[in-house]
């Protein structure tokens, strides 16, 4: 079958039709939590600007019930990490920030400030070695939103299609050649983008760390008071979550590799 250039043209605007749709999807979801936050009783705005006047523990508390009234977004969780730090509270700060970080891992400012709140904690830890292609591809994947990653490889994905479209009907063979070669390419693009896509939401949906809220905790060597004290932990320090089947106690395991038994309610 030859496609003349009306034809062409035609299935050109069908795949801009179909990158606006996806794209304005993605930006739908974008501005729900915005959304949902106008309708709280305090807006973002008033809770930035009781922030802006140093009345921190004010603005904690707005930007606590914009999230409870279901506006959870990365920008309301570092800006009331940012205030729980004005306030001293190491642990708080920490956590919301972690939160923050979950919804958008590319963002310089949430991983500068974390590693600030951090580097005050009791507890300095040194993380185990891992291989270095382990720490690139995460690094990778982290580099942007889920949401973007999304939107980057529905443009490949167009990308692709109009490749495989010059490579069957271009009539020029160093056009088709560039169709094939192009689509090759914008399909490898295309799958990398969505196994960073898959990587980053599969951290948000199995969330398995947990921050210590208390000022010292003992780790336990088994799921009881009478258990032997392994070693202390502090506040702020982040923990993994081993196993969370019992109610009252949760076992950890600490970024060194330490593990052991906690209390359930001494951790966020």
């Amino acid at each position: 079958i030859i496609l003349n250039r009306l034809d062409m043209l035609k299935i050109l605007n069908v795949l801009v039709v179909l990158l606006f749709v996806a794209s304005s999807a993605v930006a739908q979801s974008d501005s729900l939590a915005v959304a949902v936050t106008s309708e709280s009783v305090m807006t973002k705005q008033e809770a930035d600007s009781l922030y802006d006047k140093g009345l921190y523990a004010e603005a904690a508390k707005a930007y606590e019930d914009i999230i409870s009234n279901n506006g959870v977004s990365a920008d309301l969780y570092y800006n009331l990490g940012n205030a729980y730090y004005k306030l001293d509270d190491l642990a708080r700060s920490i956590l919301n920030y972690e939160r923050a970080l979950l919804l958008d891992q590319g963002d310089e400012d949430i991983r500068s400030n974390l590693a600030l709140a951090r580097g005050k904690t009791t507890d300095k830890v040194t993380p185990p070695s891992e291989m270095f292609f382990v720490s690139w591809w995460r690094d990778f994947a982290n580099m942007v939103s889920v949401d973007t990653w999304a939107v980057v490889a529905v443009v490949s994905f167009v990308l692709m299609l109009l490749g495989i479209a010059a490579y069957l009907f271009m009539e020029q063979i160093v056009a088709r050649k560039i169709g094939f070669y192009g689509a090759v390419l914008f399909l490898l693009f295309t799958v990398v983008f969505n196994l960073a896509a898959m990587f980053q939401r599969d951290s948000i949906m199995n969330r398995t760390t947990a921050v210590i809220m208390q000022p010292v905790v003992s780790v336990k060597s088994s799921p009881n008071d009478a258990g032997t004290d392994l070693f202390l932990i502090h506040t702020g320090s982040k923990v993994e979550i081993l196993d969370d089947t019992m109610s009252d106690w949760t076992k950890i395991k600490l970024e060194e590799g330490k593990e052991g038994w906690v209390q359930t309610d001494v951790m966020e």
